[in-house]
């Protein structure tokens, strides 16, 4: 069984998924947040097609630790998850996960265009690999 992860952002949201044994997160691809019916189909489809247990969904936090804006639209996209699937959706700090992803893409010279679009599913693996650093037994938990 696998963990899901996803980057909810205002045009996508970032979909990575971690190997079998829960160590390695990878990015998946992303999926455009409207028409949002489209949206939750291809989401229950990656559940089916990769066996997930867990849904991650990145939960934005400001610099202080608060809950601002953005937020509060993850909690209702996560609520709408919640009525759409039975799969368990656990929420994660996500601070940083996006500007992280961006130095990772130059790093690599990566175009312009294709950071675009590769920036929320890298962003999902971040926030995925921090998950599963945290796991008991993993090799990143203290």
């Amino acid at each position: 069984m696998r963990i899901l992860a996803l980057d909810y952002g205002t045009k996508r949201i970032g979909v990575a998924i971690s190997d079998e044994l829960k160590i390695i997160a990878q990015p998946l691809e992303y999926i455009l947040r409207e028409p949002f019916d489209a949206c939750l189909a291809r989401l229950k489809e990656l559940l089916v097609e990769r066996d997930v247990e867990l849904v991650l969904v990145g939960m934005p936090r400001n610099m202080d630790g608060s809950f601002g804006p953005s937020a509060e639209a993850v909690k209702e996209f996560v609520a709408s998850l919640g009525e759409a699937f039975e799969t368990p959706i656990k929420t994660w700090d996500e601070r940083l996960t996006s500007t992280q992803a961006n130095r990772v893409l130059l790093q690599g010279n990566v175009r312009r265009q294709e950071r675009k679009q590769k920036v929320d599913q890298t962003a999902a693996a971040i926030l995925l690999q921090s998950y599963l650093d945290s796991l008991p037994g993993s090799s990143g938990s203290v």
